[in-house]
């Protein structure tokens, strides 16, 4: 599709999902949503994500690819914001009900397939002042584009996320610098069993996720081991963690 059609459409479908949703006041709100995990906003600049800021989210390993444990960490952020939400994809690969399990309702988002002119859509996107979030699912994000996205979440307020995937786990491209506040990367691990009579059943109670935040501006790198996030989008460390000191954490995410 021409770059002008997505444009134009987006424009539309935004225009459209403003007149059903109610967007964010700008007024009297935190500056902040907050992942609500004490440890781990204690190391983030005023306690949470910054709204207005653009963010990075990648897989670990192999994850990387498709990034499924990094689309749901983006979802459950912006499930906590009210307002209309713009999906930028790279490729109609997204599974939209695993989104709305985490609390992002489906009614609250406009889904554009951009292909090569993802960063484009995201940019348009953070131009319109009723949008709650904009994610765009991409894998090379220089400075240059990444602090025209900075700029564009600045004026409007919203939370920028950029999704970062490669068919390589290891591509270079993922580390190079970019005007990302945060860099933050997902990795699944087993959920411990739930059950006393399947002791060595794993997968059966609720996943858990190794969160690294590898880059914070004015913030401390950390990593965590936490239980994925629930129907309204709440992460929570994971049990038996929640009550060592923060080096004893990170230890044990490694």
């Amino acid at each position: 599709m021409p770059t002008a059609t997505v444009l134009q459409e987006l424009r539309r479908q935004i225009a459209r999902i403003e007149r059903a949703t109610p967007a964010r006041a700008d007024s009297g709100e935190a500056r902040t949503v907050a992942l609500r995990v004490a440890v781990i906003d204690r190391a983030l600049p005023g306690g949470g994500l910054a709204l207005g800021a653009l963010h990075e989210v990648a897989g670990a390993g192999p994850e990387v690819e498709h990034g499924a444990a990094a689309a749901l960490f983006a979802a459950g952020l912006l499930a906590r914001l009210r307002g209309p939400v713009l999906w930028a994809l790279a490729q109609p690969d997204l599974f939209a009900p695993a989104l709305a399990a985490v609390g992002l309702s489906p009614r609250r988002v406009v889904y554009v397939e951009a292909g090569a002119a993802v960063l484009l859509a995201m940019e348009e996107g953070l131009r319109q002042k009723g949008l709650a979030g904009v994610v765009g699912e991409v894998g090379r994000l220089g400075l240059t584009p990444s602090r025209r996205l900075q700029l564009a979440a600045e004026a409007s307020g919203a939370l920028a996320l950029a999704l970062r995937r490669s068919r390589r786990f290891d591509d270079p491209v993922l580390d190079e610098p970019s005007a990302a506040v945060t860099r933050w990367r997902v990795a699944s691990l087993p959920s411990p069993p739930p059950l006393p009579e399947a002791p060595d059943t794993p997968g059966l109670a609720r996943a858990r996720w190794r969160l690294d935040l590898v880059r914070a501006r004015g913030g401390e790198p950390g990593s965590w081991i936490v239980e994925a996030c629930d129907a309204k989008g709440r992460l929570a460390l994971a049990a038996g963690l929640d009550d060592r000191p923060a080096s004893a954490e990170r230890h044990a995410a490694r």
